[in-house]
């Protein structure tokens, strides 16, 4: 197994989340492939980092990520331009309905839009980094999820339906490479102030946002193999650290926590 590059692949990066998580990751050294559908918001966030970063790489690749050919363009070239290949992949790129109300009231269109490119950008994505990773025999995936993906909700049909899908393709991708080095995580980044979430009436009044920071921290940490142990499961920036879920770790791999499942009623449920 060669040594992981330090380098990452952000989608969604010149906006919101995406930019916050650009910024701290080249702060923490990660040399950098920024993806988005807008060039003028990726250069923007490439001039930051190489005004405070003048040696670090960064590559400002735009596409659109649920468009198969952009996909596999961009990550080609990522593999190309980066130090070493691409070594993390943080899926981010995401979009939620137009309005706040439910399935009935809502536009089925809108939704489907939702769900399209919640789960087919990050199945895109992921489908072309892992040749590469798998050759090398080390890689770490991030998928950017939601409480959304396992709690219900009044609202939001589409982004629910997409964030439960991501986190089945979490534990789909972990049971099938991650004895051969590669590892994937679900992080939900909490309630970060974006342009976003400013516009649902949802988070009307709210004043605790969750630091993007606080998922800096846990990409880093996972990133760089400090939280291998979790790999196939959900955790939460704001509530969880790298300490904590270090310390937790054994405790959560003993009852398979932290996963989307079917839980039983009792061990004689036949469907268990």
């Amino acid at each position: 197994m060669n040594p992981q590059p330090r380098t990452a692949l952000v989608t969604g990066a010149g906006r919101g989340i995406g930019r916050g998580l650009s910024l701290g990751l080249a702060a923490a050294g990660w040399e950098l492939a920024l993806v988005g559908r807008t060039l003028d918001h990726l250069d923007a966030v490439a001039a930051e980092i190489r005004a405070a970063h003048p040696d670090r790489t960064v590559l400002v690749l735009p596409a659109d990520v649920t468009d198969a050919a952009q996909v596999a363009r961009v990550v080609a070239d990522a593999e190309q331009g980066l130090p070493g290949g691409i070594g993390l992949v943080v899926n981010n790129a995401g979009v939620i309905e137009r309005q706040e109300v439910d399935l009935v009231a809502d536009d089925v269109e809108d939704v489907w839009r939702v769900i399209e490119t919640n789960v087919r950008g990050p199945l895109l994505v992921t489908h072309a980094v892992l040749p590469a990773m798998l050759a090398r025999g080390v890689g770490h995936l991030v998928n950017i999820n939601s409480g959304s993906g396992h709690r219900p909700s009044p609202v939001y049909t589409g982004y629910g339906i997409s964030k439960g899908a991501l986190a089945r393709l979490t534990t789909m991708v972990h049971a099938q490479v991650a004895d051969r080095g590669v590892k994937v995580l679900d992080l939900a980044p909490g309630v970060v102030v974006t342009d976003m979430t400013q516009a649902m009436p949802l988070h009307d009044g709210r004043a605790d946002w969750t630091p993007v920071q606080a998922s800096v921290d846990l990409v880093d940490a996972f990133g760089s193999g400090r939280l291998d142990a979790l790999s196939g499961r959900f955790v939460r920036a704001g509530t969880d650290t790298e300490e904590s879920l270090r310390e937790h770790a054994a405790l959560i791999a003993e009852r398979d926590a932290r996963t989307l499942r079917l839980a039983p009623w009792g061990e004689d449920d036949p469907v268990a």
